[in-house]
């Protein structure tokens, strides 16, 4: 993709609002993100979960009357982008919200932050925004793209695998999960594979791994593309020819779903379903009550965002008009409970926050989900944040 430069350096001041400003009578939430196609299991996730905790908010955030306005965005750039135009130009929204793929993302942020509208991102985080491209108007409530690869490549050095393959997608997150990977992992990358983004044949790639001596795969294959990726690898016999497989974070409710096949296997990210805090065991407890299958971590993020616009409204008192307060509200995060326990905001607007390692694990109901292993990175910011000119 061609790099592009936001409109609004860090010093180039917000637009200054009357210090008369009164409460806003609601708040426009668009919620932009990938409802249909093979590619749209974690935006179902993301949607259920926003519904979900805006229910149980009385459909208001920091008191305001709240509208949601949810569009799908078909898994593509161009069309995201004609429906963020939407959602700024004919339904003035004051924030936008959802996004799961990094190219979508790159296609709408741009008009976004030219309409000084607030995005907070509940997956993708590109490295372009993280670093030379930050913009005030940007948030990510998620993660920044490398840091879950970060951990991945320290966990499987610190467990002494010296030869490994790696796979992930030729877009935007595929090449920061790798560029994450290979920033930790201390031992040699063998193979390098960059399938297309939503490919589902991976015999070729499978035929390299046969043909290439490693100890272990690392894959990163978002949505239905690890789990045909990991049901042709298990067809093709190749799970007793590798000592082990290594995924990222998305071995979750999707991939879940062939949880004989994953039995293991170790992932990493930044929240487990069965993390010891307040606020997580209600996100669990609720979204398993109200959809009858256990979260994802799409959905942790997604029930995130809500409950930092909730207390950034409420701690400007719904004057949300007051661009600059508002912003400063949601950077400060005062009163924020995540569901991943401690979390803050760096410079860049992208969290520090701790990254896990996870295994997948067979319930005692017979059901796979994933288990807590432990901390690899602890208060673990990006690699970005210095190309940011924001303090």
């Amino acid at each position: 993709m061609k790099a592009f430069r936001f409109a609004t350096p860090l010093l180039a001041s917000l637009a200054l609002l009357s210090a008369n400003l009164h409460a806003a009578d609601n708040i426009k939430v668009g919620v932009l993100t990938t409802l249909s196609g093979p590619a749209s299991a974690p935006g179902i996730d993301q949607r259920d979960a926003i519904n979900l905790a805006m229910k149980l908010l009385g459909n208001k955030l920091g008191g305001l009357p709240a509208e949601l306005i949810t569009v799908d965005d078909q898994f593509s750039p161009d069309a995201a982008k004609q429906a963020a135009d939407r959602l700024l130009r004919r339904d003035k929204i004051d924030v936008l919200t959802g996004v799961i793929y990094s190219n979508v993302l790159l296609a709408v942020v741009p008009s976004a932050v030219a309409n000084k509208t607030v995005v907070v991102s509940s997956n993708a985080g590109p490295a372009a925004i993280a670093g030379k491209e930050c913009s005030p108007y940007f948030f990510s409530a998620s993660w920044q793209n490398d840091a879950t690869h970060e951990a991945a490549g320290k966990y499987m050095t610190d467990k002494g695998y010296k030869r490994v393959a790696l796979i992930a997608p030729n877009y935007p997150a595929g090449k920061d999960a790798a560029a994450g990977f290979k920033r930790f992992f201390k031992g040699e990358l063998a193979s390098e594979m960059y399938p297309k983004l939503g490919q589902l044949d991976f015999a070729a790639e499978i035929a390299q791994i046969r043909s290439t001596d490693v100890d272990a795969i690392y894959y990163f294959l978002p949505s239905g593309m690890g789990v045909n990726f990991t049901k042709q690898y298990a067809a093709a016999g190749m799970s007793s020819k590798i000592a082990r497989v290594f995924q990222a974070y998305d071995a979750d409710q999707q991939m879940l779903t062939i949880g004989e096949l994953i039995e293991g296997v170790v992932n990493t990210g930044q929240w487990s379903s069965d993390m010891d805090n307040d606020a997580n065991k209600r996100f669990v407890s609720e979204f398993t009550k109200a959809y009858g299958r256990v979260p994802s971590m799409y959905a942790s993020q997604a029930w995130d965002v809500v409950g930092l616009l909730d207390v950034a409204v409420r701690n400007v008192g719904g004057k949300i008009e007051d661009r600059d307060a508002f912003i400063a509200a949601i950077r400060a995060a005062k009163g924020f409970k995540s569901v991943r326990g401690d979390f803050r905001f760096g410079s860049n607007h992208f969290p520090i926050q701790s990254q896990y390692a996870r295994v997948v694990t067979k319930g005692a109901d017979g059901k796979y989900l994933n288990r807590m292993v432990g901390p690899v990175l602890k208060d673990h910011g990006d690699a970005y944040i210095g190309e940011c000119a924001m303090k």
